[in-house]
């Protein structure tokens, strides 16, 4: 969906979307060595890819769209030690101790400019509360949606939104700026 948008805009810009290793230390060495992301890039992440998209922000000084984010992904994830089925595609995959670990080493820890992140968190978020994410990202442009749900079912209702923030398409008319809907 966001792909199509990008391409739609006409921007002259790549999208790239690498499937993450199941890993999470070998999922940061993937976004942080193999994209050579810059200032003028935008990430964009949901839930534990909001995690890893705020730390490569703060590593990179790119800009960043945080979509329900597991902004403390070591405490969400410490239950979940074990085997579990993939969400999207074959198989399963084992979260381990070490794994905790790794996301303890990859969080951020600073906010240093909060004027390069958009958060768009939903009240209905069933894994996170939306309070928690406003929280831990003072200062923050902030869009909290009444409802929805954790994986944002209704995102393309937010696109128009996020290509603004990156700078991918016309701004009439779009608020990005610090909202509250409730």
């Amino acid at each position: 969906m966001l792909e199509a948008a990008i391409a739609r805009s006409d921007a002259d810009t790549a999208f790239l979307c690498p499937q993450l290793p199941d890993a999470p230390a070998q999922a940061w060495a993937l976004i942080r060595d193999a994209l050579a992301l810059a200032e003028r890039d935008v990430v964009v992440g949901s839930s534990l890819g909001g995690f890893y998209a705020r730390a490569i922000a703060e590593l990179t000084g790119c800009r960043a769209v945080l979509l329900n984010p597991a902004l403390d992904a070591p405490r969400l994830l410490a239950a979940q030690i074990g085997a579990h089925t993939r969400w999207h595609g074959p198989g399963s995959f084992e979260f381990r101790a070490a794994d905790l670990d790794a996301l303890e080493r990859i969080a951020a820890q600073t906010l240093t400019r909060p004027e390069r992140y958009l958060l768009i968190a939903a009240t209905g978020d069933e894994v996170i509360d939306w309070r928690t994410m406003v929280a831990g990202l003072p200062g923050v442009q902030s869009i909290v949606i009444a409802g929805s749900n954790h994986a944002l079912s209704d995102f393309e209702h937010h696109l128009s939104t996020v290509l603004a923030f990156a700078g991918l398409g016309a701004t009439e008319g779009v608020g990005y700026a610090t909202q509250q809907k409730r």
